[in-house]
């Protein structure tokens, strides 16, 4: 049988071309984010060289901040062991001295003769092996004083009150140098303040009432910062500032 030719078009075909034409084209917009640029924030970072300030009577006035290019610089421990045992060396005096079979007086002609005595033979009686003869390697006078060149001197330093104020033992005390010349009033400071001895007490200049109010307290040293060294520093449990003095740090 001859095929029929399909004319037109199915009824799917149609309901498809007519949903393709009835449903709407939803086009996706693309907002854009707004990027919110947060402020830097300035706040200063804590490098805890905050201390208390007191007044010569022991009332609390509040704290300052020390500075950080002396008190709170890197501590370098080889430097710190060098330069305390330097200081060490340095204070001894190496002042014994024992005379050699050279030096020693007499033994100008030989005791006996060399032979036919019975005796052991002897040429001079300045012998070690003689009471009262020379010393075999005595000690001797003798300068064992070493150098530390002068940056190497004051990095020690630097590092020696860094870690002291990392310990937290510096107080400043403030118009010091006005203190009643009195050791109860100087006591009275120390026990309000609870320092504890060894006392290191660092002033602006030479003052004659620290020194006066102190000079009668054990283990209680007085300094102006041009005389510090390490080893003042770094024997010391507490550190007495004057406000004044620190101002001279800078």
């Amino acid at each position: 049988m001859p095929s029929k030719k399909v004319t037109g078009k199915s009824k799917t075909t149609k309901a498809l071309s007519t949903v393709k034409k009835t449903t709407p084209v939803v086009k996706k917009t693309v907002t854009a984010k707004t990027l919110i640029v947060k402020p830097k924030t300035t706040a200063t970072k804590a490098t805890g060289l905050t201390v208390k300030v007191y007044d010569t009577a022991g009332k609390s006035m509040g704290t300052t901040t020390l500075p950080a290019k002396i008190f709170g610089a890197k501590i370098n421990k080889p430097l710190l062991a060098q330069a305390l045992r330097i200081y060490f060396n340095n204070s001894k005096t190496h002042m014994a001295h024992t005379k050699t079979r050279g030096e020693v007086r007499g033994g100008g002609r030989k005791p006996w003769k060399q032979k036919g005595t019975g005796n052991a033979r002897a040429g001079s009686k300045r012998s070690p092996l003689w009471v009262g003869g020379g010393i075999t390697f005595g000690p001797r006078t003798r300068d064992a004083k070493l150098e530390l060149p002068k940056k190497m001197k004051k990095a020690a330093l630097i590092s020696a009150l860094s870690a002291k104020a990392q310990e937290g033992t510096i107080t400043i005390i403030s118009n010091f140098e006005k203190i009643a010349p009195k050791t109860k009033n100087m006591a009275n400071l120390i026990a309000k303040i609870e320092a504890k001895t060894p006392l290191l007490i660092i002033t602006s200049e030479k003052s004659n009432n620290v020194h006066l109010a102190a000079r009668n307290i054990k283990n209680t040293k007085i300094e102006i910062p041009s005389n510090l060294n390490i080893l003042s520093v770094w024997n010391k449990q507490n550190i007495l500032i004057s406000k004044d003095a620190l101002e001279k740090f800078v």
